[in-house]
């Protein structure tokens, strides 16, 4: 009988081969492992595709690279691509620089719900520790601990407590947090049924909010999304954002406002789609 997995855990890269490395490992050590990985890839270069085929040749984990030419920044276009390559009904989606904890799979399928999404969060690393993290410090779990993070100069905040293991604790932060669930593609689950019927991602986006927008016509379409910022976690890498630019993000603005004064369910420019 054909494997089936429970999830396709979605990850979007590119050109990162050795943060995608990391969090290849951090897939690789889950405690659950009913899954398959997608890898949506932007374009990257050779070396992103060694990192996988290596990781592939010591996993059990079944491996997809879904890659497409550099044509500039066309995420959506590939994580649609992703999605269609899929084969669970259970899509978690995340990025090639968040290091998932142990548990990142089994909490995101202990938590769905029918017709609702998982709205996850990320702790945000410091660039000396993030260039510090290694696959034995992924192993033991380092980078999810408070005091090894403060130790290693990770400044004291609030947010400190995305890391917590107190599953009370963390159902009382989600439940008080003023952060609204959203579909950050960083950390977000939902059933393949439900994003398919809204025809997936608006291929016409740019970098900042496209993957919001997504999210802004599910609401519409009914489902449901649930904060689960402090039960989901992972760590994201620090990087700089040489791609932000302001007339993109203008263009993405005036999406989500036609998605939101229209009450869009549905993008003419996603999964299927002439575009």
């Amino acid at each position: 009988m054909q494997f089936r997995p429970k999830a396709s855990v979605i990850i979007s890269t590119y050109n990162q081969p050795e943060w995608l490395e990391l969090v290849l490992h951090s897939y690789h050590i889950q405690t659950l492992k009913s899954f398959e990985i997608i890898i949506a890839d932007d374009g990257s270069n050779e070396l992103t595709k060694l990192v996988i085929e290596a990781f592939s040749n010591i996993s059990d984990l079944k491996v997809i690279h879904i890659w497409q030419e550099d044509n500039g920044f066309r995420k959506t276009r590939i994580l649609n691509k992703a999605i269609t390559a899929s084969n669970s009904d259970y899509l978690i989606f995340t990025d090639g620089d968040c290091v998932a904890r142990e548990d990142f799979v089994e909490t995101h399928l202990k938590l769905r719900k029918s017709h609702t999404a998982l709205s996850g969060g990320y702790f945000k690393l410091t660039k000396l520790i993030s260039s510090r993290l290694s696959k034995s410090i992924i192993s033991n779990q380092k980078c999810f601990n408070k005091d090894w993070l403060l130790e290693q100069g990770q400044p004291k905040s609030f947010k400190l407590n995305k890391l917590t293991k107190s599953k009370f604790k963390a159902n009382l932060l989600n439940w008080i947090t003023p952060t609204k669930a959203t579909f950050d593609g960083m950390n977000v689950s939902c059933w393949k049924s439900d994003i398919t019927a809204v025809n997936g991602f608006d291929e016409r986006m740019q970098y900042g909010g496209e993957d919001r927008e997504v999210g802004e016509r599910m609401m519409n379409n009914g489902v449901k999304f649930l904060q689960v910022r402090y039960r989901t976690i992972c760590v994201h890498l620090y990087h700089e954002r040489p791609y932000k630019n302001e007339d993109n993000e203008t263009l993405n603005q005036r999406i989500r406002h036609t998605t939101k004064r229209e009450n869009a369910k549905w993008t003419e420019f996603g999964i299927e789609s002439n575009f």
